[in-house]
């Protein structure tokens, strides 16, 4: 199970999901962890038992096993951090905004990884989750932790390919069984 296994799997229509696959897990300017985390935690994102089967073997390869459980906790808390804040936001009255969340988000304050790491997994997640008001809040901390711009967005793209990757495999998935 790999990236390979899944860029094989893609169909000929997904050639340019197939090549951008490859290219964001092979030529990043992130970090090993933050590569591999940001891969792991929009694998999981994406919901595709297939991506997170395949994706989570090559994380774990590249991962410790802290920063392997921090991006399934970024994962998990950005599912529902970015179903509120963009209920409240896309609700239109801003009074919900200046309400308190009452909810439990003490991972993102000690994530056990680098916290520049774990901001960039959780903007990759939103993204994927399609939460503006969380990806201006976490793009906003890394840019003031000293993110470059270019780092940033290259999550996003991940994001966007793993997403695409999930999205291709799963209609097709579907399609055979109609």
């Amino acid at each position: 199970m790999s990236v390979a296994n899944l860029k094989a799997a893609l169909p000929d229509y997904a050639k340019d999901t197939k090549l951008n696959l490859g290219s964001v897990t092979t030529t990043s300017s992130l970090t090993e962890q933050q590569l591999w985390g940001t891969v792991l935690a929009c694998a999981l994102a994406t919901r595709s038992a297939r991506v997170i089967a395949e994706l989570s073997e090559d994380a774990g390869d590249n991962l410790s096993a802290e920063a392997f459980t921090a991006a399934k906790a970024a994962a998990s808390i950005m599912a529902m951090n970015n179903v509120y804040y963009r209920a409240t936001h896309l609700i239109g009255d801003e009074t919900y905004a200046t309400m308190p969340a009452k909810l439990r988000m003490q991972v993102i304050g000690n994530p056990g990884v680098d916290k520049v790491d774990f901001e960039l997994w959780c903007l990759a997640v939103s993204a994927v989750n399609g939460c503006g008001r969380c990806l201006e809040s976490h793009e906003q901390v890394l840019r003031a932790s000293g993110m470059p711009r270019e780092q940033i967005q290259e999550a996003i793209r991940i994001a966007a390919v793993v997403n695409a990757t999930a999205a291709t495999l799963e209609a097709e998935a579907a399609l055979v069984t109609v």
